[in-house]
């Protein structure tokens, strides 16, 4: 192999990185989802709110993760790069949130998630998926390894959020 094909070669490789990673983002958050069902529907967890709010962060980081990975276009990374940054930020507000304030009341009527999820039908539409069965109070008492659910999600948004940021990173030591 010519050292200029060497060169090439490395390129491109390189240069299909961020769109793997995209697509390693996106197994993870829908491994985080499958998580949760599995939790839910074979364990027993019951998911509030916020909970199921957060599923519907980690399926929408999926989409637009899997958009990145599938377009060839080095722009369109870029901007999904962004988008998943900026959902994964919403993320880790909305597991900060569940765990510093919804965690200790007994009803999260009226709360962000409550509305959205109501506004958006998604509860009544695909219930095994979205559908409330806790309250805040009720879900914070569900551990995993001694931590409460929220918390992990909390870390893994944050490691989705620091891959995004490396990700757009890279791009602009491209540019």
């Amino acid at each position: 192999m010519s050292v200029a094909t060497a060169r090439l070669h490395h390129a491109s490789v390189f240069h299909r990185l961020p769109r793997g990673v995209l697509a390693l983002v996106a197994l993870a958050c829908i491994t985080a989802v499958g998580g949760a069902l599995v939790a839910q529907h074979v364990f027993g967890m019951l998911p509030c709110p916020w909970c199921i709010f957060q599923r519907v962060l980690y399926l929408a980081i999926a989409v637009v993760a899997l958009i990145g990975w599938a377009a060839p276009v080095c722009a369109v990374t870029v901007v999904t790069s962004g988008l998943v940054l900026a959902l994964s930020v919403g993320g880790i507000a909305s597991a900060v949130f569940q765990h510093q304030v919804a965690a200790k009341d007994s009803s999260c009527a009226f709360t962000l998630a409550d509305r959205f999820l109501s506004a958006t039908g998604l509860e009544t539409a695909v219930p095994w998926l979205f559908q409330v069965t806790a309250t805040c109070a009720e879900a914070a008492s569900a551990r995993l390894l001694g931590q409460p659910f929220e918390v992990w999600s909390g870390l893994l948004f944050a490691l989705i959020g620091l891959t995004a940021a490396l990700l757009l990173w890279h791009r602009r030591l491209r540019a």
